[in-house]
Parts: C-alpha cells; sequence; structure tokens
C-alpha cells in the first residue's frame, strides 16, 4: 500500500490498531537498557511512545504523515516526548551507528525493497545495539489471518537473517499472536496470526 493508501486508511477513524504497544516489542525489549531507538514504518505511533514511557529517547519515523500526526497526539495525551518524521524508508538514511534499538514493525514490502531498508536500518545500530524486526509471515497466509494476501510482501526469519550477516542473530523464528474476530452471528472468537520474529545484536 502506497503512501496515499495508509493516509486514507488512518483516515477512517482514530486508531487503526489499538493504541497500545506490540506485544513482541513489549517482550523483546523488557531485558534492554533504555537508550536511543529507531522506529521505522511507525505507523500510528504507538510502539514509540510505548518505547518514550519506558525511558528511551525514540525517533519514528512514517511516509504517512497522518499516521505521524495521530502519534503526536498520542505522545502529547501520554505527555512524553517523541522525534517524529515523516519520510519514505527508501530514501531515509538514518544516523549511523547511533540508535541502541532500531525496530521494524509490520513493514510488509517486496524483497527488494526489504533488503535495501534493512540495510540502511542495521547501518543505523550502534555496537551492542539490538535490532528487532516483527513482520506477518509467509506462513500466515495458509495457517494464519489477517495480514497482507501478497507472498511478494511477505518473508520468514530465515530471509531477514540472511539480511544480517554481521549480526549476532540471538531470536529468529515464528511466533503466534492472538487476534481476536467477530462471527457472523456476532460473537466474538480468537484465532492465531503467524507473524516472524527477529532479534539480533551489532557486535
Amino acid at each position: 500500500m502506497d503512501r496515499e493508501g495508509w493516509n486514507a486508511r488512518y483516515a477512517e477513524g482514530e486508531f487503526v490498531w489499538k493504541a497500545d504497544p506490540n506485544q513482541f516489542v513489549v517482550a523483546e525489549t523488557a531485558g534492554l537498557h533504555p537508550g536511543r531507538a529507531l522506529d521505522l514504518a511507525a505507523g500510528e505511533g504507538r510502539n514509540a511512545v510505548w518505547l518514550a514511557e519506558q525511558g528511551w529517547r525514540v525517533t519514528a519515523v512514517d511516509f504517512s504523515d497522518l499516521g505521524i500526526a495521530k502519534g503526536r497526539r498520542l505522545a502529547e495525551a501520554r505527555g512524553v516526548e517523541v522525534e517524529w518524521a515523516v519520510a519514505d524508508l527508501m530514501e531515509y538514511q538514518p544516523l549511523p551507528g547511533a540508535y541502541d534499538l532500531v525496530l521494524v514493525c509490520y513493514l510488509q514490502v517486496p524483497e527488494a525493497q526489504r533488503r535495501h531498508i534493512v540495510a540502511r536500518a542495521q547501518e543505523a545500530v550502534a555496537r551492542g545495539g539490538t535490532f528487532l524486526w516483527i513482520a506477518h509471515d509467509l506462513s500466515n497466509l495458509e495457517h494464519g489471518v489477517g495480514g497482507p494476501k501478497h507472498p511478494a510482501v511477505l518473508s520468514g526469519p530465515e530471509d531477514i537473517v540472511s539480511d544480517l550477516p554481521d549480526f549476532e542473530v540471538r531470536k529468529a523464528e515464528v511466533v503466534e499472536r492472538r487476534v481476536r474476530q467477530e462471527t457472523e452471528q456476532g460473537g466474538v472468537e480468537e484465532r492465531i496470526a503467524l507473524d516472524t520474529l527477529v532479534r539480533a545484536v551489532r557486535p
């Protein structure tokens, strides 16, 4: 989906997703000492704002100006500061070696774009810093719920690991995420979405 498509989606309501952080962001950063963080493809800013609440100095980047605007409002409501930037990640150049945490959460793009963005993202990680990738997994197409329906924008843990040849991979797996959905009968049921999760450290 391009910038106009995301702007249209973000304009539909208060938040496309809930304002709470992604569960894997919470779990995988729990043991990290807060420093500088870079949230790429930040969307409406829920993860960036949560990281700021934990004491991180956060820069959040997304190409949707409406998504960033909603993130600003969320940060103001929560009483935290985040540095916001509207930029296309294919063009954005983060400061090399400047961040203790670089997060890329649910960026679903074709392989060539992914590899380009990950290359720039890993350059931004400081020595001893963490790179964290969370996205819809390719297996979610047949065995999970939600997410993109085009395999070209989906990948697996092994793909992301191959993008990080100089990093120490601490975790690379497919993880389950419980999703609550309304049924045709008007009830609510829990279903499973399958995500790729890769956490790596720059030595």
